[in-house]
């Protein structure tokens, strides 16, 4: 169980890194954005394996820790919170769903005179995109709703 939440913590961190390098941000931004996509991704990881929650519910709550995070460590780095919470988030795009619902979109396409077939593969298309739309949405609410609940300290991290 411990290596289980270590290395989901690792690989998370390293994916966060990853993200962040594409946007260039300030080298002293790298550990909290590691820190921020370790925690979160670990939070929704715990929460949907030992506590059997959803992956929309999970990611919401990693959402919001991660928001809260940036709103905190933005500040001890002086640095914007969209720059640390957006590469922290992406490890916790639902790829998988993403992938089966374009895969299912392609199935369908290919069953067009296969009523039988069109239906499952319209139904795993539309289950799965309904997954991944809900879970990128609650993901950006999660991690947008520091800034809405403290718009003076959120916008104030870059001053001195």
């Amino acid at each position: 169980m411990t290596l289980d939440i270590l290395s989901d913590a690792l690989f998370a961190a390293v994916a966060g890194i990853g993200f962040g390098a594409i946007s260039d941000p300030p080298l002293k931004a790298f550990k909290m954005i590691a820190l921020l996509a370790a925690v979160g991704h670990t939070c929704r990881f715990c929460l949907m394996t030992y506590a059997g929650i959803d992956i929309a519910t999970a990611s919401l709550a990693a959402a919001f820790l991660i928001g809260f995070g940036s709103l905190w460590l933005g500040k001890k780095v002086y640095c914007p919170m969209t720059v640390l919470y957006i590469p922290a988030l992406l490890p916790m795009i639902p790829g998988r769903y993403a992938y089966n619902m374009v895969f299912s979109l392609i199935m369908c396409l290919q069953r067009v005179n296969d009523p039988e077939g069109l239906r499952r593969y319209m139904e795993m298309f539309f289950s799965n995109g309904m997954i991944t739309v809900t879970v990128i949405f609650l993901l950006a609410v999660g991690a947008t709703f520091p800034m809405f609940l403290f718009p003076g300290r959120a916008f104030s991290l870059t001053r001195h």
